[in-house]
């Protein structure tokens, strides 16, 4: 047998002899202060119904009795020492602990109604200490564990999640808020957007018909981009980006910096590399081809010109996350600490599809998957008080009519992201269709017939090249309508065609 090893010149860290001594942190004169209070006055468990609950308690028996107490208050009746009397003498655990005689004891050892509150407070504090503890054992057995199927990025996410979930549990600044207090915020956005420049109410997108129609991109709106691949969704939605990060502003109000104009980005993008967008904005900005700029095929003017919009571009309020599958949970925590730290004002995500519902919340069924999703995107919305942009891919069943303009029904699994999305708009280019379309003669068609539909198709090709239109399918807070704007494909650009850009007052139609 191996000798004991001698551990008295082992260095032990202070305290460490009474770690497991401690006892989870608990009031239990508290709890009873507080249930003899909601006894002896009713009144005192509406200054404690919002946030606590039966869970929150240390002593189960304290729950079980605070549940009692809740559920014979909410149905109206009047709760006392005598009126539970009845219920005490059935329950086993009740008549263990002293029955109607524990009740009096209760009663005679409340608070004030005034102090519930605060009582209940201290009550629900204690339980977020206790659910920190059972957090940090959970942390620290999931780091052990070898399961590899979670990395160590996703645990800590998930921790980051429940530890958010923490600091948010019990919060009851969400409530009722009188009319005038809704009214006044109202009129400061009102008044704000009045001295703004084009005066909207919302983030503006540069894109003078398209902020018209929708008056800017409000907070706490989800807004849903679709179109079918090669329409342009990533392209528009990186304009749109860059035109709000480009235009921030902002101003300090009590000490704190305010957006007073264009917004900080944040960017999830599930589909492309941050080089290829940077590369997109460069083309963009410099005018200069992104094919030209991929494979190097640049003369020396072109070159000093992508080198000077980069040099421009590099302190611009814009960030960028490529990583792939992101999760909704994972997204979330993201744009959290971006809120925090840089003080986020428009979210976009490319693509709504690639992203993957909550950790072990996966759902067999797609549809219920992308229900998930759409539903977390529009609470970050107004959780973060942003609005976010959501890129949608379409169904296929646009390619099989005439008239290839989307429609809601298109949508990928459209019950879920047409109700949760305030906005709905589509990306429209029918010059994409006409170049794939080129006429060919039709069996014994004559010349002349022939001639005359491929004039027709020349023509309507003319009309529509470098043209796009964005079609405002759903617009929850305004009307519905169909934008026209100008597109360049080699600089994946979208802008106001002639005789808008200095006009913000046009009409959207």
């Amino acid at each position: 047998m191996e000798p004991l090893k001698d551990t008295s010149n082992v260095t032990r860290l202070p305290g460490a002899e009474d770690i497991r001594l401690r006892e989870p942190p608990h009031n239990f004169e508290a709890e009873q202060a507080l249930l003899g209070a909601i006894l002896v006055n009713n009144a005192a468990y509406q200054r404690v119904a919002e946030f606590l609950r039966p869970e929150h308690f240390a002593d189960p028996l304290h729950g079980k009795l605070f549940d009692s107490l809740s559920r014979l208050i909410e149905r109206g009746q009047v709760v006392s020492a005598i009126t539970l009397k009845t219920y005490v003498e059935q329950d086993e655990a009740m008549r263990e602990a002293g029955g109607a005689a524990y009740l009096a004891r209760l009663a005679a050892a409340s608070v004030h109604v005034i102090d519930a509150g605060a009582f209940g407070r201290t009550v629900h504090d204690l339980y977020l200490r206790r659910q920190l503890i059972d957090l940090g054992e959970s942390v620290v057995n999931g780091a052990y564990s070898g399961d590899v199927e979670e990395t160590a990025l996703q645990q800590v996410e998930v921790a980051e999640k429940k530890l958010y979930d923490l600091a948010t549990s019990g919060q009851t600044e969400g409530g009722f808020k009188p009319f005038r207090m809704a009214l006044t915020e109202a009129t400061v956005a009102a008044e704000a957007a009045y001295h703004r420049v084009g005066q909207l109410t919302g983030v503006a997108s540069g894109l003078f018909q398209l902020d018209q129609l929708l008056g800017g991109l409000h907070k706490s709106d989800l807004i849903i981009l679709a179109g079918r691949p090669s329409m342009g969704k990533t392209a528009l939605a990186t304009n749109i980006a860059f035109n709000a990060a480009k235009a921030y502003r902002e101003e300090i109000v009590d000490g704190k910096p305010n957006a007073v104009d264009g917004a900080v980005v944040g960017f999830f993008s599930l589909e492309m590399s941050s080089e290829q967008l940077a590369t997109r904005m460069l083309a963009e900005q410099a005018e200069v081809s992104s094919e030209k700029i991929r494979k190097g095929e640049l003369i020396s003017s072109d070159f000093d010109k992508v080198l000077s919009i980069s040099h421009e571009l590099e302190h611009l309020n814009f960030f960028i996350d490529d990583t792939p599958a992101l999760s909704i949970a994972a997204l979330r925590t993201r744009a959290r600490r971006l809120k925090r730290t840089h003080g986020l004002g428009l979210i976009i995500v490319d693509y709504l599809q690639l992203l993957n519902p909550s950790g072990k919340s996966r759902q067999e069924n797609r549809v219920q998957e992308v229900s998930e999703i759409t539903r977390g995107l529009k609470t970050l919305a107004k959780e973060l008080m942003v609005p976010v942009i959501a890129l949608s891919q379409l169904s296929r069943a646009v390619e099989q009519r005439e008239d290839k303009r989307p429609q809601l029904a298109d949508l990928r699994e459209s019950g879920s992201i047409e109700q949760d999305a305030d906005v709905v708009m589509f990306v429209y280019r029918e010059e994409y269709y006409l170049t794939r379309s080129e006429p060919s003669r039709r069996g014994e068609e004559s010349d002349q017939k022939f001639n005359e539909r491929h004039d027709a198709w020349k023509q309507r090709c003319e009309q529509t090249y470098g043209k796009a239109e964005v079609i405002v399918a759903k617009q929850r807070h305004g009307p519905t309508g169909i934008v026209q704007l100008s597109f360049e494909g080699q600089f994946t650009k979208f802008g106001n065609l002639p005789g808008y850009a200095d006009l913000p007052d046009a009409p959207a139609f």
